[in-house]
């Protein structure tokens, strides 16, 4: 069965980048477009990562993580932050929400698929 990767993305260009990308590989996708529907689908399907945004409508990423952490069932769960938030101490509070990972946008695809290799073998 193939490792499956759930997308938090709130910009349908963004989800279409990674989209694009995440075909060309074994995985398989599942998305959500806001940080409330991003914890619901990462309760209801049990992805073994997750890629989040941190500029999210409901809630945002930071705390989309946090309640996801904050869940024993999905705490195992890696989550890589994947945002725009690129400022001084921005990959820190990424990391202090419960993120296992940070890339800033605009992102380098290898890059990208590189850290999912890394956190998914």
């Amino acid at each position: 069965m193939s490792k499956r990767i759930l997308m938090v993305e709130d910009t349908e260009d963004n989800r279409q980048i990674i989209r694009d990308l995440i075909a060309t590989t074994e995985y398989e996708l599942i998305e959500a477009a806001d940080g409330a529907a991003g914890v619901a689908a990462a309760a209801a399907e049990k992805p073994d990562l997750i890629l989040m945004d941190i500029q999210l409508p409901v809630i945002d990423g930071y705390e989309a993580a946090r309640r996801i952490k904050a869940d024993p069932a999905l705490r195992h769960i890696p989550i890589v932050a994947v945002t725009s938030y690129a400022l001084s101490g921005d990959e820190a509070k990424a990391l202090a929400a419960g993120c296992d990972g940070y890339i800033a946008k605009p992102f380098s695809p290898r890059q990208l698929l590189a850290k999912i290799r890394e956190l998914l073998s």
